[in-house]
C-alpha cells in the first residue's frame, strides 16, 4: 500500500511540472523582439517578459495569445494586473469554440488570462513591455579645429512588480551607444570630439540600442569647413626658360594663393649677411591652374595656401610643392646643317636663343682658323625664344667651302651666369 502511495504522490508532482512548462509553453507573444523571465524576489513562480520594440513613448504593440486544447466552448477571461492595488482586475472576456485567443494593442504590464471549460480551469500569465527610445543628436562647436558629436537619449526604466508583495523590481536593459560614419564605428560614446576633420560633408549616425534589439538612430549631417591643399607641377626640371604648369588638386577649396619664392640659393646668401628678414617671396598669384615661366637658373620652391571661406568661418590649408623646381642655366640651340646654295631653304646660319643676354659666336673651320664672329649685348629674349641670324656662309664675300665647321659660344645668361658651349655642323653646298 505505501509502494502505490509513492507512485501516486510521483505522478502528481510530474503533472505540477508538466502545467508548469505547459502555461509557458501555451502562451506566447507574436511579433515580440525578445523574452525574459521574470526574478521574483518573493513570488515562487516564475513567468515570462515579452517586449515589443515601440515607434514612441505612447505605443501600444503588444499582443499575447494563448493556446489551449480544450475541446468545445470554453471562456476565455484575461485579466491586467493593478499595481496600485496589487490585484488582477477584469480586461476582456470571449466564449469561443477555437483553441486560441488573442489580444492586442497592450500597455505595459502583466496580463493573466483563464481558460475555463466546466469544471476545467487553465491559468497563464506574462508580462508585456512596449519598448521605446528617444534620441537626439547634434553637431556643436564646429570650427577649423574640431567639432563635438553630441548625442542624448531618453527612455522610460521598464518595472515590474513581484507578485507577493508588490516590490518593484527594475529590468536592466543595457541600453549603449555609438556615433557611426557610414558603416564605420567612430565611438561608443554619446559625446565626443572630433578632430580628423573631414574634407568633405558627411553624415554622421547616432544611434541607441538595448539588449532586446529596440533602436533608434538620429543622422546629423556635417558640413565641411576646412580644405585640403594639394598640386603637382610639370616640369620641375629643365633649362631656363622654362614654363611650369601648376595643377592645383585642392579638395573643398573656395580662393587660392600662390608664393613663388626667389632662388634658394640667393636667399640662403643673402639670410647670411643680413641681420634683418630677407624677403623671399619672388610673386604672389591668386589664379586656380597658374603658369608661371623660370626667367633664371636656380633653385625654386612652391607653395600653396587654399582657403574655405563661409558665413562665420575661414580655414586655409598650407602645402609646398614636394620637388624643388631646378632650372638649368640659359643655353643656346645651333643648328647642325647649313646649306647656303640660295634655295630659299636653310641659307642662312640661324641661332636660338633662350634667356641670354649678351653672346658672342665664332666659327672656325677644320684647321681651327676664325671665319666668322657674331656678338650681340642685347638678346633679350625670355617668353619668346630669340632668334639671331649668325652667318650667311660668306667669307670675304664668297661662300665658304662645303664641310666640316665649328662653332664656339660665349655669352651671359639673364641670371647673370656665364654661358659656354661648342660643336660642330656641316656646310652643304649642292642643290636638291
Amino acid at each position: 500500500m505505501k509502494k502505490k502511495t509513492n507512485i501516486i504522490y510521483l505522478l502528481i508532482f510530474v503533472c505540477l511540472l508538466t502545467d508548469g512548462w505547459s502555461a509557458k509553453a501555451q502562451l506566447n507573444a507574436p511579433g515580440s523582439s525578445a523574452s525574459v523571465e521574470t526574478q521574483y524576489p518573493q513570488f515562487p513562480e516564475t513567468d515570462n517578459i515579452y517586449i515589443f520594440c515601440a515607434t514612441d513613448s505612447t505605443s501600444e504593440t503588444g499582443t499575447l495569445q494563448v493556446n489551449t486544447t480544450l475541446q468545445g466552448t470554453k471562456t476565455f477571461s484575461w485579466e491586467k494586473y493593478n499595481s496600485q492595488s496589487a490585484i488582477f482586475e477584469p480586461y476582456f472576456s470571449e466564449s469561443t469554440d477555437l483553441l486560441q485567443s488573442t489580444i492586442t494593442g497592450l500597455s505595459d504590464g502583466c496580463y493573466r488570462v483563464s481558460v475555463t471549460l466546466g469544471s476545467t480551469n487553465e491559468i497563464y500569465r506574462g508580462w508585456i513591455f512596449n519598448d521605446y527610445i528617444a534620441s537626439n543628436a547634434m553637431i556643436s562647436n564646429s570650427n577649423c579645429e574640431s567639432f563635438i558629436l553630441q548625442g542624448s537619449f531618453s527612455s522610460d526604466p521598464i518595472i515590474y512588480y513581484d507578485l507577493s508583495d508588490n516590490s518593484e523590481i527594475l529590468l536592466d536593459r543595457e541600453i549603449k551607444t555609438e556615433w557611426k560614419e557610414g558603416e564605420s564605428l567612430i565611438t561608443s560614446l554619446a559625446t565626443t570630439q572630433i578632430y580628423d576633420l573631414p574634407a568633405e560633408d558627411k553624415d554622421y549616425t547616432f544611434r541607441v540600442y538595448d539588449r532586446f534589439g529596440c533602436e533608434t538612430a538620429t543622422i546629423v549631417p556635417y558640413r565641411a569647413v576646412i580644405t585640403v591643399a594639394d598640386f603637382t607641377a610639370e616640369p620641375v626640371t629643365g633649362e631656363a626658360p622654362l614654363t611650369v604648369n601648376f595643377s592645383n588638386q585642392s579638395i573643398n577649396g573656395d580662393q587660392y594663393i600662390w608664393y613663388f619664392y626667389r632662388n634658394l640659393d640667393d636667399i640662403k646668401k643673402e639670410s647670411e649677411n643680413s641681420q634683418g628678414p630677407v624677403d623671399s617671396i619672388m610673386v604672389v598669384a591668386y589664379d586656380q591652374n597658374p603658369v608661371y615661366t623660370y626667367e633664371n637658373s636656380g633653385v625654386y620652391m612652391v607653395k600653396l595656401v587654399s582657403l574655405n571661406i563661409s558665413d562665420t568661418l575661414t580655414c586655409s590649408d598650407t602645402t609646398y610643392i614636394k620637388d624643388n623646381i631646378i632650372v638649368d642655366t640659359s643655353f643656346v640651340a645651333v643648328p647642325n646643317v647649313f646649306t647656303p646654295n640660295g634655295d630659299g631653304t636653310n641659307d642662312l646660319f640661324v641661332v636660338k636663343f633662350w634667356s641670354a643676354k649678351s653672346i658672342k659666336i665664332e666659327i672656325f673651320n677644320r684647321w681651327g682658323k676664325r671665319l666668322h664672329y657674331w656678338e650681340s649685348d642685347d638678346v633679350r629674349g625670355f617668353e619668346d625664344t630669340y632668334t639671331a641670324t649668325v652667318w650667311d656662309g660668306r667669307v670675304g664675300g664668297r661662300y665658304a667651302s662645303p664641310g666640316v665647321y665649328y662653332y664656339v659660344v660665349e655669352g651671359r645668361g639673364r641670371d647673370d651666369k656665364k654661358l659656354k658651349t661648342r660643336g660642330f655642323f656641316h656646310l652643304f653646298r649642292d642643290k636638291n
